[in-house]
């Protein structure tokens, strides 16, 4: 059977480009996979695949009972398919919080490591055989690190994320600092998306205690384009939430060159939620965050409702 390989909903550079790495890898080594897409991925991931010369994977919207997957940049059910338990789910390598719930029908290999991007996990994992990794996919994995790290500039960014990036970047001679101008680039034109795939492009559902929150990020070099939308973003907030069956949409506007983050205010709960998580004083419809960049590692883990 051909074992499918996926990330999470609202796929960005990591979760396209892990599941073509991987792919890779187990085709490599004697097994047969594909990579998947559970939706449609941002501008900079498919900037990334046109660069190295991948075709866009298949979106899937749910997978039958009994297929072998792995899991890759997630292992939160609310980000996969719905009949995911129902799967042979045989591996997950990821690099975020356990977050549980999923159930599997026999012992499976799990890797979650505090690393700021899982191309560089599976790095490791390919052992020797990384060594005949081709361009493409030495690409990939670049980019991958490149985006989730944005540039070296995020909190998560590890020593081992970096050294990794400089190597394949040396491989490949690319002047990675240009490369990533390019991708951020990619990442900023959202002009021709709607307020509500803006709020769903990059977002992850999330619980504290009983309000379920879509936490959206818009990572960007040019925030004000966004920002300028700010009124009818805002205004769609309320039905994006509906539709999606959480109490509140909170979006985080990154600006990637300043190092900050602006929250969208639209309403009292996320006013409490502002200053509660981040110690913030909101007086308008948007608070700035100096330093905020990462929703892994600064965002959900200090969001607060009280």
């Amino acid at each position: 059977m051909t074992t499918l390989i996926f990330g999470h909903k609202s796929p960005d550079t990591d979760s396209l480009g892990s599941p073509l790495i991987w792919e890779w890898f187990m085709n490599h080594t004697g097994n047969t996979a594909e990579a998947r897409l559970l939706g449609t991925p941002n501008t900079e991931a498919g900037f990334v695949a046109t660069r190295w010369g991948f075709d866009l994977p298949q979106i899937i919207t749910d997978v039958a009972d009994g297929q072998a997957v792995v899991i890759v940049d997630t292992n939160n059910p609310a980000e996969l398919p719905a009949n995911i338990n129902g799967a042979n789910v045989i591996a997950i390598i990821d690099h975020h919080k356990l977050v549980g719930g999923l159930e599997t029908a026999g012992p499976i290999d799990i890797t979650i490591r505090p690393l700021a991007c899982t191309a560089t996990i599976m790095h490791n994992l390919m052992g020797d055989h990384a060594a005949h990794m081709p361009d493409a996919i030495k690409g990939l994995m670049l980019s991958c690190i490149i985006s989730d790290t944005l540039g070296f500039r995020s909190p998560t960014t590890t020593a081992v994320d970096k050294a990794l990036a400089q190597s394949l970047a040396a491989d490949l001679q690319i002047d990675m600092a240009a490369y990533a101008t390019e991708m951020f680039e990619a990442k900023s034109d959202v002009s021709s998306f709607s307020d509500a795939e803006l709020l769903r492009m990059d977002s992850k559902e999330y619980a504290v205690g009983d309000t379920k929150f879509r936490v959206s990020v818009l990572e960007t070099t040019a925030p004000a384009i966004v920002l300028d939308r700010k009124a009818s973003i805002m205004a769609s907030m309320t039905a994006v939430a509906t539709e999606d069956g959480v109490d509140q949409v909170l979006l985080f506007v990154v600006d990637i060159l300043n190092e900050e983050a602006t929250m969208m205010i639209p309403n009292a709960l996320s006013k409490t939620v502002a200053e509660a998580s981040f110690g913030a004083t909101v007086s308008g419809d948007t608070v700035v965050l100096p330093g905020v960049m990462s929703r892994k590692k600064q965002i959900i883990p200090n969001l607060k409702t009280s």
